[in-house]
């Protein structure tokens, strides 16, 4: 028994931050975070909108690629950092949003690398026969934990969501995942706020996303190298045997870094980075979408899926479409 991809979808909310409207507020310009993170604009929720209506709207669109509707759905998984409520998760409040029946539904956390950490736990769900029909989230409103007057994580961060619906195939699609960690770098990229360790400083505005730039470059570049070669490895093919690479898109520099360790030209690397910004766990499945959408991504094609993130976690997936 294989899984595969069987549709799409993205979802952003409605409100377009250009960097020339950033540099009204933050001491920045357009040049300067175009150069330094290739980012020109991002997406971000106003009054009302939610990671959970991001959330739901590229779940639909996933459904409606895949022919799907609710009652077919049998295991819903959500990527997120930055969930409606501690709980329910968002997994239910998904499940409950979408009129799906009683399957189960659930969150995780792992920073910019939710996404794939979801993915891998829902193909091993449809592997094994417990999930004939699974849809897999990435959703973030990271503008409500960046501090929107420090130039060095305002420019970066934009909200969005991905999705995709998992079936089982007689034949590869998910060829496999490949998940990593390593929490002795917790101090480079973190948010300090929490449920144990009190809400106070999050609720008063004190507490924002915090990142050591430089250690959190040289970090990503080499792991991601290092989960690229593993998923190549385990399935026997090399670097000359992939079609497209789908990066997180965190900046312009890792993702030239990231295809340079592949010998890819970055004609066949999948960016979004310039009109999302890092949209955290919607990275991937954002960017993912926009290649099929677009046509590049086609049938039988085959795609590397990679991310990076606060942990730090790490992780990659193999697929052939």
């Amino acid at each position: 028994m294989y899984s595969k991809i069987a549709g799409t979808g993205s979802q952003l909310p409605k409100r377009v931050v250009t960097n020339a409207e950033l540099a009204k507020t933050v001491d920045t310009s357009d040049e300067w975070i175009v150069t330094r993170t290739g980012i020109k604009q991002r997406y971000l929720v106003s009054d009302g909108e939610t990671n959970l209506d991001l959330a739901e709207g590229a779940a639909r669109n996933a459904m409606d690629m895949a022919a799907v509707v609710a009652s077919d759905i049998d295991f819903i998984i959500v990527g997120t950092t930055t969930p409606n409520q501690v709980f329910p998760n968002m997994g239910c409040l998904l499940q409950e949003r979408l009129g799906a029946g009683e399957c189960p539904a659930l969150s995780l956390e792992a920073a910019c690398t939710g996404f794939i950490y979801a993915l891998s736990v829902a193909d091993k769900f449809v592997t094994t026969g417990s999930s004939k029909c699974a849809l897999v989230v990435g959703s973030e409103t990271l503008s409500s934990i960046v501090d929107w007057t420090d130039r060095g994580t305002s420019v970066l961060f934009g909200d969005g969501a991905g999705a995709v619906i998992i079936k089982p195939s007689e034949t590869p699609g998910i060829r496999s995942t490949h998940l990593s960690a390593n929490g002795k770098y917790k101090d480079l990229l973190f948010l300090e706020s929490g449920i144990s360790n009190g809400f106070d400083n999050l609720k008063s505005g004190n507490d924002f996303v915090q990142m050591k730039g430089n250690e959190v470059f040289k970090v990503a570049v080499r792991t991601l190298g290092r989960i690229a070669k593993t998923a190549l490895e385990h399935n026997n093919m090399t670097k000359e045997d992939l079609t497209w690479l789908v990066p997180h898109q965190a900046n312009i520099r890792i993702i030239q870094a990231a295809a340079k360790m592949l010998d890819m030209p970055m004609e066949k690397v999948i960016q979004t980075v310039q009109d999302h910004g890092n949209t955290s766990a919607a990275s991937v499945p954002l960017a993912l979408d926009v290649g099929v959408r677009d046509g590049r991504i086609k049938p039988g094609d085959t795609v590397l899926l990679e991310a990076f993130g606060g942990g730090f976690t790490w992780g990659a997936a193999l697929l052939d479409f």
